[in-house]
């Protein structure tokens, strides 16, 4: 089974063909089922995906409290991310 190191939206992940992972959002790769080529592979030579959807986590609240002061700060953020699919690694 050929695995190989991938870095991308400064997080590595670690592939073998048909994994699908969600990474952070590719900006400029809009198109469903287009061939991506990754620029940071950590450990083997090149790989073939293709992009399955983008879309957004679930919201993480983000709330900040202080006592006997009257501070209360709360905040939501969801994260971008693109689904691809791993389709093949070359040696």
């Amino acid at each position: 089974m050929k695995i190989a190191v991938i870095k991308s939206g400064g997080k590595q992940y670690l592939v073998k063909p048909g994994d699908k992972i969600k990474i952070e959002k590719l900006v400029g790769a809009t198109l469903r089922d287009c061939p991506i080529v990754f620029d940071d592979i950590l450990f083997g030579k090149k790989i073939e995906a293709k992009i399955l959807r983008h879309g957004r986590a679930k919201k993480v609240i983000i709330f900040k409290y202080k006592p006997k002061k009257r501070y209360r700060k709360k905040k939501g953020h969801r994260q971008e991310f693109t689904e691809i699919e791993i389709i093949k690694i070359h040696d």
